[in-house]
Parts: structure tokens; C-alpha cells; sequence
């Protein structure tokens, strides 16, 4: 099984929010510290995201980062790795890109990590933790306690803050994934990765 990326901070592509163009905020935001970017534009057909994926590569590949993309298998076999909605089947997926790529599935509650963790997934996304900016009205809030016990790493998402992170770290999160706040202002994700290594983001065994 891949090791999550360090820091253990994934953040989520959408263009529509971005504040300049994508590739700006995300050199941003790996020069503030993100080492793992997910392309999230399903809108775009297949050759749109590859060619995103083909210019956001360079930006994470000097500095050791992880590139990932959601929902597309196929894509995944241009990064490396794959993050998959609630209900996908990762099983299959694991066979079509090999043990070293890193699979991800999106849940929303304890019943589907388990299931993503049976199923052969690396890491999962827990949402949503707190009220979301990105999508007001989406949950309800599960809360930060939700992320204790789990039996995959999983991250935090929805509405995580560098001030809420160390609660869902203290209760057991992995690692977070975050969107709207850095599309909207890149210049946050320092706050998110100073507040992840002072809090050991890393979690034994991950």
C-alpha cells in the first residue's frame, strides 16, 4: 500500500473558484508547502484534464510531489493515482493501475470508509467535517469525532481551517484535503501546512 503523501495535505482542484489561472495557484501553493495536488475537473473532457494534468506535473515534480486526479481512472494512468467516488470499484481499478498507484475514495460516513478499507483503497476523504464554504448547505457537518477509529488513513474535508485542523488531527484524521479556501487565496495554504507539521500530521504507520 502507498504511503500518503508528506505533508499528508491534499488539495482539490476547481478552476471555477480559482482566483487567477490554476496553474498559478497551484505553483502558489506548492511553494507554500502542498506536496500533493488532485485534478478535480470533471466538467472537462478526458484530453482537457490531461492536458492540466501535463502542465501541473512540472509544478510538483521538482519538489517530489504527488499528482492525482479524480474520477478517471484512465488519467490516473498519466499521474499517479486515482481518487474515486463514494460507491466506485476500487477493487477493479486496482487492477487496471498496480500496487504503487495511490487510490483514494471520496465518503461520507464511517460505513463507507470501512467499505473503501475492505475494498483495497490506500486513503480515504471524510465529508463533510465542518460547514463548507464550497458547498454551503452540503452534510449536515459530520463533526471532527467522526474521524476516530477509522480503519483506512483518512482525511478531513469540508470546511477544514489551519484553527480546526488540529481537532480533526487530535481526533484521528490523517491528514487533510482542503479546496475553496486556497483556490480562493493560495496564500492560506502556509497557515494549513504550518498548522499540520505543528500538530505531527503524520500519523504512525502512515
Amino acid at each position: 500500500m502507498p504511503l500518503l503523501p508528506f505533508p499528508p495535505l491534499l488539495l482539490i482542484t476547481d478552476r471555477a473558484q480559482a482566483a487567477g489561472g490554476l496553474p498559478d495557484i497551484v505553483a502558489a501553493c506548492v511553494a507554500a508547502g502542498c506536496r500533493w495536488v488532485s485534478l478535480r475537473e470533471k466538467d472537462l473532457p478526458a484530453d482537457g484534464q490531461a492536458g492540466l494534468l501535463a502542465v501541473l506535473r512540472p509544478l510538483l515534480a521538482p519538489v517530489g510531489g504527488v499528482l492525482t486526479v479524480h474520477g478517471d481512472p484512465a488519467l490516473g494512468l498519466l499521474c499517479d493515482g486515482v481518487h474515486l467516488p463514494d460507491g466506485a470499484d476500487i477493487a477493479a481499478v486496482r487492477r487496471r493501475l498496480g500496487p504503487g498507484a495511490l487510490i483514494g475514495a471520496s465518503c461520507h460516513g464511517r460505513a463507507a470508509v470501512a467499505a473503501a478499507a475492505r475494498a483495497g483503497a490506500d486513503y480515504a476523504t471524510l465529508s463533510p467535517i465542518f460547514p463548507s464554504a464550497s458547498k454551503p448547505g452540503y452534510g449536515p457537518a459530520l463533526g471532527a469525532g467522526v474521524l476516530a477509529g477509522l480503519p483506512l488513513p483518512t482525511l478531513a474535508l469540508g470546511g477544514v481551517t489551519a484553527g480546526n485542523l488540529p481537532d480533526c488531527l487530535a481526533a484521528g484524521a490523517a491528514g487533510a484535503a482542503v479546496m475553496g479556501g486556497p483556490m480562493r487565496d493560495p496564500a492560506g495554504m502556509a497557515a494549513l501546512v504550518t498548522a499540520l507539521a505543528a500538530t505531527r500530521g503524520r500519523k504512525a504507520g502512515i
